[in-house]
């Protein structure tokens, strides 16, 4: 594929992906060269229940020009077995994807067309255009919308219950292909044809790569013509939803123009680049907010918009929805416990994490904190939820939970069971858990001093954190090795230590407020991280000199989950990392420039590499680190825009 690629095109276009978030947990997302390599990439992906129960609608087109030199393709297609047709992408001149996906193309002839893709936001619909820049006769386009009506994880083979009809009028189609599916409207200035055909073997290349079914079947309806001679080609491709009808019907057509530039310079209030790349995450759940952890396949997950947040909304000032983030997730508290995450279907949460709710302790106490500070304090009923949830929490844990979570003797928080995997490090294979880390977890027991200091209230809770802060040291430091343990009291087994070299320490001394080591032993452990686990993609999970190191992200799924903690490298590792080193070594002005330039500049640069104007989930853990997984991760962002705004804003 990437040979097919013209000379004037880098040839990491395939690999490089746009997204446009419709605010809604939907999307439209692709490649630069306008080639679907996922089962993901669609121009309308929509969550029937915001952000929940996504499904892709209108997966691509097929688009033609004629001009009086013959007829052109705009648009490409992978076919099974490796076949690219037709040749759109070889007329792709040039490409951005500010402030939305914009591509132009130009013919051999010397016309030239304009072709942008816009996500409407706050509702299930995308605009595109296509326009002529400069006034030839003779010129049009003929679309074709290829259709499947799937949940987003699923692909679609042809079959006989596809209903191709369609309620066509002028400036408007509707297809309806299955029951329970949304409607696909279709408002446009052009003409509709009516002529259904399946378009067989849609090859996604990436999908081949993970180890997954690759393999799909779309239908199109029909076409839609239009003359581009003295104007330009609209199309709004709309799921009919309840969340917001109004593209739904034939006049809203007539008010595009208006809604893009509304949609524009909503986009620049935003801020810079990396605050508008933010605005992707933050959607709608009810009558409140919610994060996506990344795009496109993640929904909302608990840890993930807890550490997320920090740099997406609290360092960015948007202060108002962090409010209702964490409003809507204190609703879930349980036990002592926040969900992990809510999935694609149906509303049950998942309270499968031990860290969620000690990370909502601190960020309700951030929130806080910047809100007054900034003149902007939180209504009172929002105090006094965060505050309630924050009270459940730390008894909760004190009284014992779920999994075996409890406080010991020593004040320290012991969690785990067979089968369940707690912490952040939370992969599976078959059933079984890659890493455990059964026990007393390193930075589990930060975030619970932490929780403790920021949080608690009652004499209880100070009892409790005076002995963890007195056990954290004695308990996790080793003088012989110059380091934390990992996890210490391993499967509940008192005295036993695992001294395994992974990231987790640094939160003992960067990417939280307390510093619970003196300098020599901090300092200790940000040398260790930095000659050992820090790549310019983020940190490994696993030192590369440790049994069961893996270099590389790639195979099939139990590869890859295997992978997964074990070296892969983590971008949102950077933050607690550079604040650790920072802090290391005074926080001086001068610091905070050095570390930018060595640490935080290289990430920066990825960031016209893979999620365009995002940070990649993760990277292999060898070089050259390739970015892997989701291309658009809200807790690489989020830590990258903390380091920029907050740790190294002295510099």
């Amino acid at each position: 594929m990437r040979e097919e690629l013209p000379y004037n095109m880098s040839a990491m276009a395939i690999d490089r992906e746009w997204l446009e978030p419709d605010g809604l947990g939907g999307f439209a997302s692709g490649t630069q060269a306008l080639v679907r390599t996922r089962r993901y990439h669609a121009l309308l992906c929509v969550a029937a229940k915001p952000p929940a129960e996504r499904m892709v609608l209108v997966n691509g087109l097929e688009a033609w020009v004629t001009t009086p030199a013959g007829r052109f393709a705009l648009s490409s297609q992978r076919y099974a077995p490796d076949v690219t047709y037709p040749d759109g992408h070889r007329r792709i001149e040039s490409f951005r994807h500010e402030p939305w996906p914009q591509w132009r193309f130009v013919l051999h002839d010397g016309i030239a067309i304009d072709f942008e893709i816009v996500a409407l936001h706050g509702s299930p619909a995308t605009a595109l255009r296509w326009r002529l820049l400069e006034e030839r006769a003779g010129v049009s386009l003929e679309v074709r919308p290829l259709l499947s009506g799937r949940g987003f994880h699923s692909l679609h083979r042809e079959n006989s219950h596809f209903r191709f009809a369609a309620e066509s009028s002028p400036g408007r189609v509707r297809w309806s292909p299955y029951d329970g599916v949304p409607a696909v409207v279709a408002l446009h200035n052009g003409s509709y044809v009516h002529s259904p055909d399946w378009y067989r073997r849609f090859q996604y290349d990436l999908e081949r790569e993970r180890g997954l079914d690759f393999e799909e079947d779309l239908a199109s309806p029909g076409a839609i013509t239009f003359s581009l001679d003295t104007k330009d080609a609209t199309l709004v491709l709309a799921a009919d939803l309840p969340v917001d009808g109004r593209w739904t019907t034939a006049p809203a057509l007539s008010a595009l123009e208006s809604a893009i530039s509304k949609e524009e310079r909503r986009r620049v209030r935003l801020g810079g680049p990396l605050e508008r790349a933010a605005d992707a995450y933050v959607v709608r759940r009810g009558a409140g907010f919610t994060m996506i952890a990344g795009y496109p396949w993640f929904g909302d997950w608990g840890r993930d918009t807890f550490i997320a947040l920090r740099g997406l909304c609290l360092a960015t000032g948007r202060f108002s929805d962090a409010e209702q983030i964490l409003w809507e997730w204190a609703k879930t508290a349980s036990h002592g416990m926040l969900p992990n995450r809510f999935p694609d279907q149906g509303d049950e949460p998942e309270y499968n994490s031990v860290d969620a709710a000690l990370w909502f302790v601190l960020v309700a106490r951030e929130l806080r904190d910047a809100a007054a500070a900034a003149g902007r304090p939180l209504s009172k009923s929002t105090q006094r939820a965060l505050d309630a949830a924050v009270e459940q929490i730390l008894d909760g844990h004190l009284s014992g939970s779920r999994h075996g979570i409890r406080v010991d003797s020593d004040g320290l928080l012991a969690c785990g069971e067979a089968g369940v995997q707690l912490t952040w490090m939370d992969a599976k294979v078959e059933g079984r858990v890659v890493t455990p880390r059964v026990g007393k977890p390193v930075e589990v027991q930060a975030l619970w001093i932490h929780a403790l200091e920021l949080g608690g209230t009652k004499p209880a809770h100070g009892e409790v954190l005076a002995r963890a802060r007195r056990s954290f040291p004695a308990r996790f430091w080793s003088e012989e090795r110059r380091m934390l343990a990992d996890v210490v009291d391993v499967w509940h087994q008192p005295g036993t230590a695992d001294f395994t070299l992974r990231p987790n320490s640094l939160f003992a001394v960067g990417g939280l407020p307390l510093v619970l080591l003196d300098e020599r032993r901090a300092r200790a452990v940000v040398d260790a991280a930095e000659q050992q686990l820090w790549t310019p993609m983020g940190l490994r999970s696993l030192g590369p000199r440790e049994r069961g190191y893996a270099g590389r992200y790639e195979g099939g799924v139990a590869e890859r989950d295997g992978a997964y903690h074990q070296g892969t490298v983590w971008p949102w590792l950077l933050g607690p990392f550079v604040e650790a080193w920072v802090r290391a070594r005074g926080a001086t002005p001068e610091v905070c420039r050095e570390a930018h330039a060595r640490f935080v500049r290289p990430l920066l640069l990825h960031l016209g590499e893979a999620g365009l104007g995002h940070v990649s989930e993760i990277a292999d853990g060898d070089a050259p680190h390739e970015p892997r997984g989701c291309p658009f991760q809200a807790w690489s962002l989020g830590e990258l825009l903390r380091l920029e705004r907050v740790v190294l804003a002295r510099r």
